[in-house]
């Protein structure tokens, strides 16, 4: 298991790598094997993880992870058919850095949006930014084997 964390907010003072960091000691025991803090160009958005190394055990595959100098992920889980999905994206021209299912997912989103949802197999919890809608997209599994807490505060 892994485990994600993530501030996102107007007031850019509240979005830091200290604070982050702070999330992701807390869930230390969720992965030993490291763990990262990303805040977003424009200071909105901040994406926290903590790793567990089991599909792609190299540091490119350390997360946040980025693609395309667009989006930002932290990913918790397994894509079971990522194997077959990677397969055609790189069939229409995606390409890859990691043997990693978190680069697929980012690859499938890039194409599909939202409905990549409808294509995957697995357990799953996640937080996608797009830097270039400035949007944030999060989704699990269907039937929530992954955890995914949030908090909206009005404002």
């Amino acid at each position: 298991m892994c485990g994600i964390a993530g501030i996102i907010a107007k007031d850019i003072s509240q979005v830091n790598v200290t604070s982050l960091k702070k999330m992701t000691d807390v869930i230390s025991h969720r992965g030993p094997d490291g763990d990262g803090q990303w805040v977003s160009p424009n200071g909105e958005v901040g994406l926290g993880h903590r790793r567990l190394s089991i599909i792609d055990l190299s540091h490119e595959a350390d997360q946040p992870m980025h693609y395309l100098n667009r989006y930002s992920i932290v990913f918790n889980g397994e894509i079971y058919n990522y194997i077959e999905l990677r397969e055609t994206l790189l069939q229409q021209g995606y390409q890859f850095k990691t043997q990693s299912d978190t680069e697929v997912l980012m690859a499938l989103y890039d194409r599909d949006k939202e409905n990549c949802l409808q294509l995957l197999d697995g357990m799953f919890a996640f937080v996608m930014y797009d830097a270039k809608e400035n949007s944030v997209f999060c989704a699990r599994d269907r039937f929530g084997e992954k955890p995914f807490f949030y908090s909206y505060e009005p404002g």
